[in-house]
């Protein structure tokens, strides 16, 4: 069949037509891919030439090693190890006894603390110690002015005086008996007379000796003020109350200031009924501060024979020795009594078991000190259960690590050092 010129014409047009919708349909997905390709290339060359900046982001940046995790390590060689008294232990199991638990409050030591009163009536003249003051045994606190003293005195003086002249009339009277010219009955009265004299004497001085007020300030004769009353510290120690003011009038038995020595404390704390048996007079514990964590060990001094009626408890105390008046009276403390070590019983085995010497504290975590080739490493670790001589690490430490037991604060004094040389 022939076609006509115009079917051809007709035809082409159609064929182009669907060829130019074609292409319209094509082009944009060859876009889309065209990109898509782009961007996964130019993904793939910043992972290529990028990913070692990323790194640095994660760790340069804060300027920080990759390895900010590593345990501190503080450089000892053998010889300086041996010089700072340090010595090694193996971390493996060991029987432990466990240690009891117990609330406490540091109180002021009763057998060093004293309530002065000025034993005599008198007016305030003037107070010579303020609160928080050391003072010195025998240190002069306050000064009164005393009615009651002033007569103590002059019986004294008068006493003296009489005591004098009937020494002189004895001995008068001895030389006249030995000449013969009077008779023994004088001279043996002038003899009782002065012995009375005498008595009189002391009797007077040891009213005086019973006040405080004979020492120092007491007049031979009558010159000086005898009212005059000096209230004198009676031990070495911190002044506690003060309730005393120049200008007013006291009473012999007033609380006029409370004196201790804050040298020692007691660390006090109740004991329940299921732990009265295993508390006792002169095993060790330990104190440990609630607030700073500072620790020290001492031995319980004393367990109360009674039970409070409001606590079902009685009241146990440690005596601590307090260098720099650290434990102040007041503060809250957690305490450990240690059993006895032949108390077995009770014992438990830890799987690993360090000496209690060898814990230091770092920022605030238990640490302990792991020989390295260089000379240790600090290894924060968990403690457990502890009886004053071993401690449990439930984790942190493998069984047969060899650590610093004793003198491990040497090493923790090293650390310090290393610590101030980078910051300056």
């Amino acid at each position: 069949m022939k076609l006509t010129k115009k079917q051809t014409i007709a035809i082409a047009a159609i064929v182009l037509c669907g060829a130019a919708l074609a292409a319209l349909i094509i082009m944009p997905r060859a876009q889309n891919g065209a990109m898509h390709e782009a961007a996964h290339s130019e993904q793939d060359e910043k992972d290529e030439h990028g990913g070692a900046h990323g790194k640095e982001d994660a760790h340069g940046k804060a300027g920080q090693p990759e390895h900010a995790d590593e345990p501190l390590q503080a450089t000892f060689s053998a010889e300086q190890i041996k010089t700072a008294g340090i010595t090694l232990a193996v971390a493996g199991p060991a029987p432990i006894v466990p240690a009891i638990a117990l609330s406490g409050e540091i109180r002021y030591d009763g057998d060093r603390t004293a309530h002065v009163v000025p034993r005599l009536a008198g007016m305030v003249e003037s107070v010579n110690a303020e609160l928080g003051q050391q003072v010195k045994k025998g240190q002069v606190l306050a000064v009164l002015s005393s009615r009651e003293l002033s007569e103590l005195r002059s019986e004294l003086l008068s006493a003296r005086q009489r005591q004098s002249l009937a020494q002189t009339l004895l001995a008068r009277e001895r030389k006249l008996w030995e000449e013969r010219i009077s008779a023994e009955q004088d001279y043996l009265q002038a003899q009782q007379q002065a012995n009375e004299a005498g008595i009189a004497v002391r009797n007077a001085q040891q009213k005086l000796d019973a006040l405080g007020a004979a020492s120092g300030s007491a007049p031979h004769s009558g010159a000086g003020p005898l009212n005059r009353y000096e209230v004198r510290a009676p031990f070495d120690g911190t002044v506690l109350e003060k309730h005393i003011a120049a200008g007013e009038a006291v009473k012999e038995d007033a609380n006029i200031f409370t004196l201790s020595d804050l040298s020692s404390v007691w660390a006090e704390f109740a004991v329940t009924a299921p732990h009265l048996d295993a508390v006792r007079v002169g095993q060790q514990a330990s104190v440990t501060s609630v607030s700073s964590g500072a620790s020290a060990i001492g031995t319980v001094a004393y367990v109360g024979a009674l039970l409070g009626e409001q606590t079902r408890a009685a009241t146990a105390r440690i005596r601590l020795k307090n260098p720099g008046t650290a434990w102040r009276p007041g503060l809250f403390v957690n305490v450990r009594v240690f059993p006895p070590a032949a108390d077995a019983a009770n014992a438990v085995t830890a799987a690993v078991a360090v000496q209690s010497s060898a814990v230091q504290t770092l920022e605030g975590k238990p640490a302990i000190f792991v020989r390295t080739p260089a000379g240790f490493a600090a290894q924060t670790v968990a403690l457990g259960r502890g009886d004053g001589k071993l401690v449990e690490v439930l984790s942190g430490l493998k069984p047969g690590a060899q650590y610093a037991a004793d003198g491990s604060f040497a090493i923790k004094a090293e650390l310090g050092k290393s610590d101030n040389e980078h910051a300056h």
